[in-house]
């Protein structure tokens, strides 16, 4: 059991699920609030606080995607999401628009309850402690051109307007950030984005690459801060500079 009891908001419209997750993480020591679309999500995160979201895709109304797209704009809020278990393109979507993780159905229970802790501990972690052996009072990092508030989040390229980066993203960035000039493996991100090892044909660490390279005006087919080591995985190339 975590430290603190957290609170889950599940949106399923599928009953059985929702009783069944409801009944096995409070059980685990979570606070639980399931709702069945998009309408009940906003009335609970408008009238509650939440640790995290568990998001069905298929969803009556607007779907899972539109609603992780307008929650991920206003919150850093942990989202995983549920996808159809044999569908890649579902899970790419949800990491592209901000999503932590994924779990496919049919699931197991005690996954999901392995995936949410995960999850709540990276985003304790970051946080509690922005960079790797920094300290609390670190508020601004720079690197190339740009700098990140890791106080709020926003991430400003040189004189213009600063923009806020999503869970995903920030933790994503937040990793290369702690560890730059060091070439880390699809598997070294995918376990400490998502606590295991990269599966042969998931593509979703490099999707997530290349959503930041975006994010950092950086080309993907000639990267200048995020590149490619071939084999090997993806290494941060510009010196970190940290200030107080």
């Amino acid at each position: 059991m975590l430290e603190q009891q957290k609170k889950i908001l599940i949106v399923d419209d599928d009953a059985e699920i929702c009783s069944l997750l409801t009944e096995y993480l409070q059980k685990n020591g979570f606070k639980v609030v399931a709702v069945g679309d998009g309408g009940a999500m906003f009335e609970q995160l408008q009238a509650d606080h939440f640790d995290m979201i568990v998001l069905d895709i298929m969803l009556p109304g607007d779907d899972g995607f539109t609603l992780c797209k307008v929650v991920r704009n206003k919150s850093n809020i942990p989202i995983i999401m549920l996808t159809a278990g044999s569908d890649e393109t579902d899970r790419i979507i949800g990491l592209e628009l901000g999503a932590d993780d994924y779990v496919g159905k049919p699931f197991n229970p005690r996954e999901l309850l392995a995936r949410i802790k995960a999850v709540l501990r990276r985003y304790e972690d970051y946080q509690k402690e922005p960079v790797a052996g920094s300290t609390k009072e670190i508020k601004i990092i720079k690197f190339g051109d740009f700098s990140l508030n890791m106080t709020n989040r926003e991430l400003m390229y040189k004189d213009e307007e600063s923009e806020s980066l999503n869970g995903a993203d920030y933790n994503l960035l937040n990793l290369f950030l702690t560890r730059p000039g060091e070439v880390l493996s699809r598997d070294d991100l995918s376990y400490h984005l998502r606590g295991r090892d990269a599966s042969p044909f998931d593509r979703s660490i490099d999707v997530q690459i290349s959503r930041l390279r975006n994010r950092l005006k950086d080309d993907g087919k000639s990267p200048q801060l995020i590149k490619t080591v071939r084999g090997a995985g993806y290494v941060l190339t510009v010196p970190v500079e940290t200030v107080n």
